[in-house]
This record gives C-alpha cells, structure tokens and sequence, in this order.
C-alpha cells in the first residue's frame, strides 16, 4: 500500500462516472517560494485572524502497535496493519515576518506498516478559535486511549483538548457501504472545513465516504453519506461557496488518471441526479446535484481570488503516487480544467493567503524514511478568465 494510508485498493468503483473533461490549457508556470521546510507530514493548512500561517503536521507515529489490542485494519495485500502510534501530531505556524515556530504538540500519531502518516490532518478557525482535525487516534491506529476527533486549540499557550470524538461517532453510525478490503474502524478522517454562514464544521471522512456537520464542541450529524450512491470512492476535501458545498475525491489505487471528480452538494433537487438504483434520494436534505470528472487524486479543493475552483493533485500519473507529477487545476468559466502548477512532490494540502498567493504543502506524503523533508511552497498565481 503506498501514498496515503486511507488510498484504497479495492477492485470495486463507484456506480456512476460523469464524463470526463480533459486538460485542455496551461497557464503561465509560477516560481515556488519556500515558506517553510523540515516539516513531519505537513497536511492542511490555513492562515488565521493573527495574519499567521497554521500547518497541521501529521507526525512520524510511535512504537504502540495495534496487533491483538482490538479490532485490526487489515494487513497483507488487503491492507496496511498493523499501524504503530504515538503522539508525535502537531501544529506548527509561520508568522508574518516568515519564522516558524511549534504552536501545538501530543496530538495522536499512527504510522503503518508501509511507512504512511495520519496525525493532524487539517486545522481551521470558527469565530476566533482554532480548531484541529486529528485523524491518527483510535484503537485500530495504536492509540488506545487517545482518539480521532476535533480538538480545540489555544495557539498562545499550545494548550488543547479533544472537544469532539470522531472514532466514537463512525463506530456508532456505519455509512451505507464500507469497504471490506480496507475498512477503517476510526477512519482516516482528512479535511475540515469552517463554515462561518452557518456557525458549523464540516469533516470529510474518507475511508466510510461521508461528510460529517459538527456544532463546535457539540453534537455531530451525517451531512451526507456519499458511499450510499457513489460506493468506495474515497472523498477527500470540501470547499463552500454560495451556500453549494464541493467534495473531491481521490478514486482508487492503482491510479487511473482524470477519473476522479469534484461533485457538487447541495439541499433540493436541482441539475444533474445521479442516485445509484435502489438508494433513497433523499438522505438528511442533501444531494449530489453535479458532478465534474477530469481530475486525478484529488486531496483539496479551494477557491482562489479570482472565483474559480483549484483543486490540488497528489499524483497525476498512472499506478501508485510518484514524486513529480503532483498539480495544481483549476476549472475555468468555460468549464475547461487548466494547469495551474505542475512538478509538485506528494503536496497534501492548499489555501489562498491574505496577500492573494497560493499556499501548498509539499512532500506532505513523503515516503517512509525520508525524514522531515515536508515544506509549504508560495505561488504567485495569476488570475483565470
């Protein structure tokens, strides 16, 4: 199993495929600036109210192994246990004058046996708070006593708590399919997302395929159960824009690039249906009402300056992820996807500055030895038409 452990090798596919757009342009290829380096895993970012850069890192792990402690993910060629966990996950940050410095640390850490990282998955602030995914705790990950979930975080004193317990939701709440091939008892939870219209978080928890809306601190629902119609495609990343949210996935390994798809989430029936037979249309008021295929291993969406949707690749090549082929789209108002930046190494995570330029977070699944080698790379994009 290689590239991100929740990257699925299963031999079943989602019901229904939207035709594919091909890449059809190119823009002006911008110069990288590094913004940061010697980072363990760098995943999500994003800035905050303070006009500083917060970077969840993922971490290296621990020695706690999950063997015969509860129920496993499966090993072999079915999957990547046994995992060892720790508590290496952390949240670092970059302050207007460039300096990098540790905000947060302890959080849950897992590796597996092939090397690759859940920890801190993505960070985000409501209201003035910051709140951080973890996706490395839970049992089946080696942190018995230390599980998934949202945790609240003072960024002054590094102080943190879990205020929301994700391993405990997924186990009480299964989705419609659950992959039997590499079925995660905590999940791999991977995005969250603010949403100050609607005072509320949003997840994407990639291996049971659903988005989850949390209270901050509170109770947690089903957005969507996205495995009810479209099966084990492992969706990824969410990004909100005039009250329609948009959900990329990554598809399944081997790679078979363009197939994977940014699909449009919204209440009401509007556009294209594409309900699988058999599963209720209806499902807690939210739809798939669209869906653009085109892309490949999609691991964040976004929306830039200029209106438009970039969506982050980690590997836009055939077979297992590979240095050097990760991209950055974006889809134009014609609808053609055009690349934006290209020669990107395992990035795992984007956001837009205050100052208008692009964030990515580089060698974010580095493989297993590499050592720190994670940074975050400034693009000065120039704005679509």
């Amino acid at each position: 199993m290689n590239g991100f452990r929740y990257i699925s090798t299963a031999l079943t596919a989602a019901a229904v495929v939207a035709a594919w757009v091909p890449t059809a342009s190119i823009a002006q290829q911008p110069t990288p600036t590094t913004v940061a380096s010697g980072l363990e895993a760098p995943r999500g970012l994003r800035f905050g109210p303070d006009g500083d850069l917060y970077i969840a890192e993922a971490g290296t792990g621990g020695t706690t192994s999950t063997a015969g402690k509860c129920k496993q993910v499966p090993g072999g060629p079915g999957g990547p246990g046994p995992y060892t966990g720790g508590t290496t996950g952390r949240i670092s940050k970059v302050d207007k004058k460039g300096k990098l410095t540790t905000v947060a640390t302890g959080f849950a850490s897992a590796q597996d046996a092939g090397g690759d990282l859940l920890g801190v998955a993505d960070v985000a602030f409501l209201n003035g708070t910051l709140y951080a995914l973890v996706a490395g705790g839970g049992c089946s990950h080696g942190n018995l006593d230390n599980p998934s979930g949202i945790a609240q975080v003072n960024p002054v004193t590094g102080k943190w708590h879990l205020s929301t317990n994700l391993s405990a939701f997924v186990k009480a709440n299964p989705t419609k399919y659950e992959s039997p091939d590499d079925f995660e008892p905590d999940d791999t939870f991977y995005s969250l997302l603010a949403s100050v219209d609607r005072d509320l978080l949003y997840v994407v928890a990639p291996n049971h395929g659903e988005v989850l809306s949390l209270e901050p601190g509170g109770s947690i629902s089903v957005m969507i159960d996205i495995s009810a119609s479209q099966g084990h495609i492992v969706p990824t990343s969410i990004a909100e824009r005039d009250g329609f949210f948009f959900v990329g996935n990554l598809n399944l390994f081997p790679i078979d690039p363009q197939w994977a798809r940014v699909q449009t989430i919204a209440t009401g029936f509007q556009g294209n249906q594409d309900f699988a037979p058999g599963f209720a249309a209806d499902y807690h008021g939210y739809h798939i009402i669209d869906s653009k295929a085109g892309f490949t291993t999609v691991v964040a969406v976004d929306f830039g300056p200029d209106g438009l949707l970039y969506v982050l690749e980690l590997s836009d090549a055939p077979g297992f992820p590979a240095l050097g082929v990760g991209k950055v789209l974006r889809v134009r108002p014609s609808g053609v996807i055009e690349e934006v930046v290209t020669g990107l190494s395992v990035p795992t995570g984007m956001t837009f500055g205050p100052d208008g330029q692009l964030y990515v977070s580089n060698f974010g699944a580095a493989p297993a030895g590499a050592g720190a080698i994670g940074q975050v790379l400034r693009f000065a994009i120039t704005p679509g038409e």
